[in-house]
């Protein structure tokens, strides 16, 4: 932590019960939160991952911290943790590297120096919960109001994260919404590829890299064995709308 850690408080959670979360939904923050999202969704609509785009200084110099991430990740392998299949003890240690470095790696992105204690906050709880070992859509939200899907698929996959408050077959994904959402605006208009497409095993490998719902779908097939319509019914039964 740099001097700014003694001079700043570090903002804590807020939105703690019913009321707070109310409250929180008809400030201007989630209104401002909510657009956010609204425009990603409609900046990606018909575009693969693979589209050309223009890349400002400002996103170069996010992309680096996401890269400084993905070292830790591979600085600090997970240990052998026979007794749980989940929650891989490991965690704990790269969240603590990051916690640890968080100012450090937001001092590049030009932002005034009482917003990097906030903003730290939301890239430290970006990446699950350390005492449970879980990630979940509340995670999902902090990375969102900061900002990589890569990234987070590779600390529960090495980590095996417990899915936070997991609707288990009942959501669409143990740890992610957002992506299902963007991913499905990139298809819109599509001319080959529907819904049921996510069955056919050649078409989710080949256009993965293209399209970030297919992408889900394959990390999806890739650490459960059983079919969509068993381990992720939601999924199967929009699948067979169209």
């Amino acid at each position: 932590m740099n001097s700014a850690s003694s001079t700043f408080i570090i903002p804590k959670r807020q939105i703690l019960t019913k009321d707070d979360l109310d409250k929180f939904q008809e400030s201007q923050a989630y209104e401002e939160y909510f657009s956010f999202i609204v425009r990603l969704n409609d900046s990606v609509k018909g575009l693969k991952l693979t589209t050309e785009c223009i890349v400002s200084s400002a996103l170069v110099n996010i992309l680096e911290i996401l890269d400084t991430v993905n070292t830790y990740c591979k600085e600090i392998p997970p240990v052998n943790n026979e007794k749980s299949r989940f929650g891989n003890p490991a965690f704990r240690d790269f969240y603590d590297r990051v916690t640890s470095t968080a100012f450090e790696l937001h001092e590049n992105l030009s932002l005034p120096p009482a917003a990097i204690p906030e903003i730290s906050k939301y890239f430290t709880e970006s990446w699950g919960n350390k005492t449970r070992i879980d990630y979940g859509t509340g995670h999902e939200a902090n990375f969102m109001a900061w900002l990589y899907i890569d990234v987070m698929r590779n600390l529960q996959f090495n980590y095996w994260l417990e899915p936070a408050g997991s609707h288990g077959v009942w959501g669409l994904d143990d740890y992610h919404f957002l992506p299902f959402l963007f991913g499905s605006s990139q298809l819109v208009g599509h001319k080959y590829i529907r819904p049921k497409s996510i069955h056919d095993k050649d078409i989710v490998d080949e256009f993965s890299k293209e399209y970030m719902y297919l992408a889900c779908i394959k990390f999806i097939n890739s650490v459960k064995t059983a079919s969509l319509r068993w381990n992720s019914p939601m999924l199967d039964d929009i699948s067979g709308k169209h």
